[in-house]
């Protein structure tokens, strides 16, 4: 079957291999209709996340029908179609049970100590290859698959799968309810739905903050207020925006990969950052493989978090959703204490939050298909990556179809 491979630091190919197999009665094999393309993709490619192994398949988000079900799978049957959750869990153990899916104690191979469990990922994840092929295995199936209405396309399916719970899960652990006001720290596909999802929880004002005028566009049509950093000094503005306070609670929905602005009143002092975040990109990426201007990691790796803790309100939370590897060891922990900050980072609960979000979907109350900007056959897959690399204006999100 074909699939995107992952041989290296800059090296992913799309190849064939082998199909997947039942390997355990709670397993499934699913033919996949459509995948994506993540950011957190990204991150493995550019090596501001080390661990893989070559030879994985990469991503973690997907669309398809059940082809076949282990005997201890009694909730699905061949010809079903599902959406996969890219997070993963066993459903059993106590953490599953209480709604900690992401750190299931059974799922992930390496023991119950080693990280949260998701397709395309590290070693300490799982090593579970992932859904940018034809066909992919389903551990727990039974947990980790949900059956979708036919009034649900794909497109309208896919973001579920990771980017929209993700964001929700952003709003859950920012502590974001009736009335706060929340700056959402990037605006790419998570960001997009955590701007969604903390309105949704009841925010007044959502202050959204990015460097890209198309995905601040798309932030403002959400019903965000937007803050460009390459124009303004982001925190300076927020804290005019609410009249120094600063807000109430901060989601990162950057991660590792963020980039310092090239112009504007920020940009002096992030000069005199450069040598700091060079030497932190060194330590927490000692191997990248940035060839024919594709796979530069950020240049700022901890920028988004100094910012969010720069600018909330005293007492106020920081939800961390935005990815850092093991390897990162930079947080602002002084400012931090001194504001009496509450700090929550994690990865999403998926399988806790897809029924909910799929029923507000089917109901028509959210339209996910509209942050899908692209949508690219398999054989383009590798052009794609590379655009998407590129943060090409318009490209926010990549759907990649397997039918055609």
């Amino acid at each position: 079957m074909k699939a995107v491979v992952w041989h290296g630091v800059g090296d992913i190919r799309l190849e064939n291999v082998t199909e997947p197999k039942i390997e355990q009665p709670t397993d499934a094999i699913v033919r996949i209709t459509t995948t994506a393309i993540c950011g957190t993709d990204l991150h493995f490619i550019r090596g501001t996340v080390p661990g893989l192994k070559p030879g994985i398949v990469l991503g973690h988000e997907g669309v398809g029908v059940v082809e076949e079900v282990g005997r201890s799978v009694r909730n699905f049957r061949p010809g079903d179609r599902v959406l996969l959750s890219a997070v993963l869990g066993c459903g059993s153990c106590s953490y599953c049970r209480s709604g900690y899916f992401a750190q299931c104690d059974d799922i992930n191979p390496y023991g119950p100590r080693a990280g949260s469990a998701f397709y395309g990922a590290p070693q300490d994840n799982g090593s579970f290859d992932g859904l940018q092929a034809e066909y992919a295995r389903v551990p727990y199936a039974h947990t980790n698959l949900f059956r979708l209405p036919d009034s649900i396309s794909d497109d309208q399916a896919i973001p579920l799968s990771d980017i929209y719970p993700t964001g929700y899960f952003g709003a859950v652990i920012a502590e974001v309810s009736e009335g706060d006001v929340v700056a959402v720290w990037g605006c790419g596909p998570v960001g997009q739905f955590a701007v969604l999802s903390s309105l949704q929880r009841g925010a007044a004002r959502v202050i959204a903050v990015d460097g890209h005028a198309d995905r601040l566009e798309r932030a403002q049509a959400l019903g965000a207020e937007t803050v460009d950093f390459n124009e303004e000094d982001p925190v300076e503005a927020i804290l005019d925006l609410t009249r120094g306070v600063g807000p109430d609670r901060a989601i990162d929905a950057v991660g590792v990969d963020a980039e310092s602005p090239r112009s504007g009143p920020a940009a002096a002092r992030a000069r005199e950052q450069d040598h700091q975040h060079r030497e932190e990109l060194r330590q927490i990426a000692p191997e990248t493989h940035e060839h024919d201007g594709h796979w530069k990691p950020g240049d700022a790796p901890t920028q988004a978090h100094t910012w969010a803790v720069e600018s909330l309100a005293k007492a106020g939370t920081l939800g961390i959703i935005g990815v850092y590897p093991p390897t990162d060891r930079f947080f602002p922990i002084g400012t931090a204490m001194n504001k009496n900050l509450t700090v929550n980072a994690g990865v999403g609960n998926h399988p806790r939050y897809i029924p909910k979000l799929l029923a507000m979907v089917e109901s028509g109350v959210v339209h996910p298909e509209r942050l899908v900007t692209q949508h690219e056959p398999m054989r383009d897959v590798l052009t794609a990556y590379e655009e998407f690399d590129l943060r090409r204006p318009g490209w926010l999100k990549v759907a990649v179809d397997l039918t055609s």
